[in-house]
């Protein structure tokens, strides 16, 4: 067995092992004073020295431990995962994460990002917007609330994967009815725990979100090279249309309202005005949101055409959340949208619909370095200097510079300063970046959906 001291030179001195596994100097410093390496090393450890696991000095305490495989390790030149791993996140750099699977055993593909929510799990992992992508959650936590079937925003999950940093929690919640993981197999969809999810976090960070393989293979084995080359191979969300992937693919009508305690999901009976919903993804709080305001709902896919939006007589139009890139959707939808503008209907549109709406006034989007995802986002109104935090899920944002003459910014991000509002002077029609509908989530904006239905009065009045 090899000391502390060894493992520590053979890895390039304190600095460098700190380095390496991403940990501070003072955690090396602990080794030395204990004499052992925590078990949640061993598998970088093994990966960079090609030390086997009996080498390790492990103490008298930790022989037995299975190992945290949390760190970023290459893998062994079988393509065996280390000790206790049973999945891998493998990225296009060629990092590999190793961890423990769970959910269901499938292998995906797609752009890696991390969301900063502190509840609300199932919602999230539902949300058409994040089609394509596999959420990295940066709370712990994660399974205490269980699953249940009022808390979607879609029938299925439009997630790719789930990253979590500890093993799934069993249900704490008197409204639960079944463990997450069995809802996640129900679904195909396949996780990983186990991993160093502040590692990946501050990677993405840094870096930008990356393309990535989640491997939760049923019979153990990791072909790593091809893993790699398949991250390598997928195009990425940029100049993707994923709307038409998760839209509705006929029109129907919405009148649930949202969600009382001890009442459950209302019905709007009464309705004072008719609005259509583009659906490009829309999330079901959205449309519950509208209906709570007075609306009859009718949504509408995605590629329909502005004839068929008005063939309903709508008092106003809303522009929903989506994924994929904007400008990738617009060459079906800005059309509609423009012929919408022209009849002078109320507009208001959220997420992908604001972008959608910047592209129809004339305005570009482009893709940010890093993207707007959680619950615990400030946004200032720039007319009243009032700060509001709101729930976002978003990875691509409208340049201010190209906002044509008549269209003005009416919010903006307090973290990066980009693009979180605009309106336009000239038309009834505005839109917000983020999700005023929350779920989950803040509720400081739903009055944004009480200035679209006065829009309307007005439209409607004058």
């Amino acid at each position: 067995m090899r000391t502390v001291e060894e493992i520590i030179a053979l890895m390039g001195g304190p600095d460098a092992a700190a380095a390496r596994l991403g940990i501070g100097t003072e955690a090396v410093r602990k080794w030395r004073q204990s004499r052992a390496v925590p078990p949640k090393h061993w598998a970088a450890i093994m990966a960079a020295t090609g030390l086997p696991l009996a080498e390790l000095p492990q103490g008298e305490t930790t022989r037995k431990e299975t190992p945290a495989v949390t760190q970023t390790a290459q893998p062994t030149p079988a393509g065996n995962p280390p000790i206790g791993a049973t999945a891998a996140l493998v990225l296009a750099d060629g990092s590999v994460f190793w961890g423990r699977g769970f959910g269901a055993q499938a292998t995906t593909v797609a752009e890696i990002c991390f969301n900063t929510s502190m509840t609300g799990y199932q919602e999230v992992l539902t949300d058409p917007s994040y089609a394509g992508q596999t959420i990295c959650f940066t709370f712990p936590h994660i399974g205490n609330v269980g699953a249940n079937a009022e808390d979607i925003e879609a029938i299925t999950p439009a997630a790719r994967g789930l990253i979590v940093k500890q093993d799934l929690t069993e249900p704490s919640n008197y409204r639960a009815t079944r463990h997450l993981d069995d809802w996640l197999k129900s679904h195909g969809v396949p996780g990983i725990a186990g991993i160093d999810t502040r590692a990946l976090t501050v990677r993405i960070r840094d870096g930008g979100a990356p393309n990535g393989v989640l491997a939760y293979p049923a019979d153990g084995r990791f072909d790593i090279p091809a893993l790699v080359a398949q991250a390598k191979a997928w195009p990425g969300l940029e100049g993707m249309d994923l709307a038409k992937e998760v839209s509705t693919r006929q029109s129907y009508a919405w009148d649930e309202t949202e969600w009382a305690w001890g009442e459950g999901y209302g019905r709007q009976d009464s309705p004072r005005y008719k609005v259509v919903a583009v659906d490009y993804g829309a999330k079901r709080n959205i449309l519950r949101c509208l209906a709570a305001a007075g609306c009859a709902v009718t949504v509408v896919p995605a590629t329909a055409t502005a004839e068929d939006i008005l063939s309903h007589k709508p008092d106003g139009v809303f522009l929903s959340n989506g994924p994929g890139d904007p400008a990738a959707t617009g060459e079906y939808a800005v059309p509609a949208i423009r012929g919408v503008l022209e009849t002078g209907l109320p507009v208001f549109g959220i997420c992908l619909g604001h972008q959608l709406l910047a592209l129809a006034l004339g305005a570009k989007t482009y893709k940010l370095d890093l993207g707007h995802r959680g619950a615990n986002q400030p946004v200032k109104e720039l007319a009243t200097g009032k700060v509001e935090i709101t729930s976002q899920n978003h990875g691509f944002a409208v340049d201010d510079a190209s906002l044509p003459e008549g269209v003005t910014v009416t919010h903006r991000s307090l973290f990066d300063g980009s693009n979180e509002g605009i309106a336009s002077s000239t038309r009834p029609a505005f839109s917000v970046q983020y999700h005023p509908e929350a779920s989950p989530g803040p509720t400081d904006s739903h009055h944004l959906f009480r200035r679209f239905v006065g829009m309307i009065e007005t439209h409607k009045a004058g």
